[in-house]
């Protein structure tokens, strides 16, 4: 069930970018599957994690049947997720444990099903493998399958996150540095109209602020603005400005 090139597709869901996202991986794992796995016509995927569900298919069909599958709670990839274990269906129209489920992947298409779960930081990765016809998964290579699957997968997740983090950190030191010049600029316009000191400036932003209940930098942006836009006019004081 492992080939080639079903190892390095897995291998490079693990390179991130500025377009890398939940989505994007899931996308690329689900054609993957259907693409590396002999026998697997198509795949889904649903990571839960903290509550949010984020799913993709191989296929807008296995979109419809996962979906549906959700909103029944009785399936394969359900009783995946709930048990923790591996659940193999050989054969659909055989299959008596979910007869709504089952009537749905027939109309689908769909034959056969793999559903693994996979543990990944603090969330649960679901997978579904998808064959049209019966018996494509074989009991005997489910556990190498699953532990290629787990390893690569929970290295694109985390490297995924990790970038997410960093860009996230990144994204607030530069809001946080905006907001420091706004305040400079505030201060300067406030020590300028009324001769105060620096750190007297700052306690008026900070004395109206808490008096309004709004962020220190969200006054000393309109009051920046309220200048700009009053050049020439009459000095502008913090509490003009709300």
């Amino acid at each position: 069930m492992m080939t080639p090139v079903l190892a390095r597709d897995l291998a490079a869901l693990g390179r991130v970018s500025e377009e890398t996202s939940s989505e994007s991986v899931l996308r690329g794992l689900t054609a993957t599957l259907a693409g590396g796995v002999p026998g697997c016509a198509g795949g889904s995927a649903e990571l839960w994690r903290e509550e949010r569900l984020v799913v993709s298919a191989s296929h807008s069909e296995l979109v419809v049947l996962v979906d549906s599958e959700s909103g029944l709670g009785r399936g394969p990839c359900a009783q995946a997720r709930s048990t923790g274990r591996h659940v193999i269906v050989q054969d659909v129209l055989r299959e008596t444990r979910w007869p709504d489920y089952t009537a749905m992947a027939v109309r689908s298409g769909v034959r056969s099903v793999l559903a693994m779960p996979i543990t990944v930081e603090r969330a649960i990765l679901v997978l579904g493998l998808y064959g049209v016809r019966p018996g494509v998964f074989a009991t005997r290579n489910v556990t190498p399958l699953a532990e290629m699957l787990a390893e690569q997968v929970t290295v694109a997740l985390a490297n995924m996150w990790d970038y997410d983090e960093v860009r996230t950190d990144a994204a607030q030191m530069q809001e946080a540095l905006a907001g420091r010049a706004v305040i400079d600029q505030a201060k300067g316009i406030i020590m300028k109209s009324s001769g105060c000191s620096a750190e007297e400036a700052f306690d008026e932003l900070r004395r109206v602020s808490q008096h309004h209940q709004v962020k220190v930098a969200d006054l000393a942006r309109l009051l920046v603005d309220e200048h700009q836009r009053n050049r020439g006019g009459r000095p502008v004081r913090p509490d003009q400005v709300l």
